[in-house]
């Protein structure tokens, strides 16, 4: 099965440089990068687009959606939940440390990424008992480094900050 993975369209948050686990729908620019991206994937023969049940997500999902097919919604594709570091800056961490898959500093109640990656591990692994041959996937940033440690394991020095996708970038998997 193919697995398109995409991120949503810009938001508010990531212009700023939040901690957002909230439903915050995407910004102009964010609306834009999904109309476009629409031409790139338009020949992808998707049987199903699956979203992250936030907002973002979702209205990209809709947006991307040109073969207008079934959209549907799972939790496990949810953003990394950032528990009391909502809606503070990304600058009152170390992000290099708060993606590191092996770290035992804690900045406040933020979901683990062990857990994250556990969740992730469940959504595909139940994916792969499904008939498709090809399913788009709308979520997030840590989702999309959660799908890497996935199909390629974790990194060596555990760091995972760069593994995320950007806004709109589509990583094409084999399931």
């Amino acid at each position: 099965m193919k697995v398109y993975l995409l991120r949503h369209g810009q938001c508010e948050s990531n212009v700023i440089g939040r901690y957002n686990f909230v439903d915050e729908d995407i910004n102009e620019t964010g609306i834009k990068q999904a109309e476009d991206l629409i031409e790139k994937i338009k020949d992808i023969n998707y049987d199903i687009v699956i979203s992250s049940p936030l907002v973002r997500a979702l209205h990209t999902a809709e947006i991307i959606n040109a073969n207008n097919k079934e959209i549907i919604t799972d939790e496990r594709l949810a953003e990394r939940k950032h528990g009391s570091l909502e809606g503070k800056s990304v600058g009152v961490t170390d992000r290099e440390e708060y993606w590191n898959y092996y770290t035992d500093v804690k900045y406040g109640t933020e979901e683990r990424i062990p857990d994250l990656c556990n969740r992730v591990k469940e959504f595909l692994d139940e994916l792969k008992t499904k008939d498709y041959n090809s399913v788009l996937i709308v979520a997030h940033s840590g989702v999309s480094k959660a799908f890497y440690v996935y199909f390629n394991g974790i990194p060596e020095d555990g760091k995972m900050l760069s593994l995320g996708l950007k806004n709109t970038e589509v990583k094409e998997y084999e399931l």
